[in-house]
């Protein structure tokens, strides 16, 4: 057992880089568990430096020296950040409060309708089972309220945490904007000079996860914009707040998409009713899911991304399950990573190798 056991580290960590990546790994995954709450502003920074990358990279290859293309850069990123904080999330969060105000009369309404099923439809639905399902509603509406509450009042930031990230966040991008070349030679300092599988790997995710968080935010975006733009254009209610959950539906691979669907048809419903308003709104809905998928998507990400639908749906359950939303939202880069290593871990890369002989 012992001799196994022994052949297989032996097999596993035949190179000493193989030891220098898992440790970097352990002290990675430590440091995010102790102190995330901690080095969230720097984590947030160097997400938001690293979006920005794509940006300046695109100004010096148009001959623009790299200081202004990182200024420029900066700017977009400074104007980008307060007009979300100042005018999109208050307009949201005002729009959801309307919404909580409405929900009552909202739940009236639902019950009618659903009270109208056992006459409808005797051999499906019968009055205990509708009975069972309002409760059930009211019970959860409930437990939503008092949710919604107790996040107004104990869960958001202090204002000394949000002064904290509205100077420092912004401070620390502009660094790792300007210096990012002086921060990541100070860094390779402590690594071994020769570092085959730690270059394969550094690559093989800046190329995918770089045009991954790039294209995500291009999408949110884009789908989010137009989404708002078409929701108030059709006169619907709570048009931010729904144009919002759309664009950040896309952050969740396949499910995102089904999953805000529910709330902008109820919302429709309960505006319109079964009418043309209602059919016109989800066509217009379908139709911008119809080109994010197939237009949107393929234009931003085309290769970036090589991970088979069932193992993106896994990363997302695990690594949402960990994480929560960061956990959703960066499922899919760590997904990239993992396959990554193993692409590049010797044991693996060999017998890939032989396979391939």
């Amino acid at each position: 057992m012992f001799n196994v056991l022994r052949r297989w580290l032996d097999q596993m960590f035949v190179e000493d880089e193989s030891i220098v990546l898992l440790l970097m790994i352990v002290i990675g995954l430590i440091s995010i568990v102790t102190m995330g709450n901690v080095l969230a502003p720097v984590i947030t920074s160097i997400i938001l430096a690293f979006m920005m990358q794509g940006l300046i990279v695109l100004l010096v290859e148009r001959n623009i020296p790299s200081w202004l293309a990182v200024s420029l850069a900066f700017v977009v990123f400074v104007g980008s950040f307060f007009m979300a904080l100042l005018v999109v999330l208050p307009l949201a969060w005002n729009q959801m409060a309307t919404l909580f105000n409405e929900l009552p009369g909202m739940m009236t309404k639902w019950q009618q309708l659903m009270l109208v099923l056992p006459d409808r439809y005797p051999s499906i639905f019968n009055e205990e089972q509708i009975q069972e399902w309002m409760i059930l509603a009211r019970s959860e509406l409930g437990q939503l309220g008092q949710l919604a509450v107790s996040f107004s009042i104990s869960k958001l930031p202090n204002v000394v945490a949000v002064l904290i990230y509205l100077v420092l966040v912004p401070i620390l991008v502009f660094f790792f904007l300007k210096d990012k070349q002086v921060l990541l030679t100070w860094l390779s300092s402590f690594l071994p000079k020769k570092r085959p599988m730690l270059h394969k790997i550094w690559h093989e995710m800046n190329d995918q996860v770089a045009n991954y968080v790039r294209g995500k935010a291009i999408e949110i975006v884009i789908v989010g914009g137009i989404s708002y733009l078409a929701f108030v254009y059709l006169g619907l209610n709570y048009a931010a707040l729904l144009g919002l959950l759309v664009g950040l539906s896309v952050v969740i691979p396949y499910i995102g998409a089904a999953v805000v669907t529910i709330p902008v048809a109820l919302i429709g419903y309960f505006q319109w009713g079964f009418s043309s308003d209602f059919m016109t709104l989800m066509i217009v809905y379908g139709i911008v899911q119809a080109l994010d998928g197939n237009v949107l998507v393929p234009l931003l990400f085309s290769e970036a991304v090589n991970l088979h639908p069932v193992a993106i749906i896994l990363a997302v359950l695990v690594f949402g399950g960990f994480w929560g939303l960061w956990g959703v939202f960066f499922a899919i880069p760590l997904a990239t990573l993992i396959k990554a290593v193993l692409n590049a871990w010797p044991a693996f890369h060999d017998a890939g190798v032989a396979r391939e002989q």
